[in-house]
């Protein structure tokens, strides 16, 4: 479990992580960013896999309200 409360990835960090990560949205808000420059807006009960090696970032969190994440690596 991850909250966040207004946070994001540094600029120009990336994630590339060695396995596969399952992502569930639980409360708040999120922005994911593709190293290609795709976003995906995550709100509560979205969930995305990210495949292992698929450079990412959190690009933004909600600033009104914790964010909260369940992360599920595999």
């Amino acid at each position: 479990r991850i909250i966040s409360d207004g946070h994001s990835s540094p600029e120009g960090f990336w994630y590339d992580q060695e396995i596969n990560e399952l992502v569930f949205l639980l409360k708040g808000s999120a922005v994911i960013e593709y190293y290609e420059g795709e976003k995906i807006n995550l709100n509560p009960g979205d969930y995305i896999k990210i495949d292992a090696h698929q450079k990412h970032r959190v690009a933004a969190t909600g600033k009104n309200e914790k964010t909260i994440w369940l992360a599920v690596h595999y």
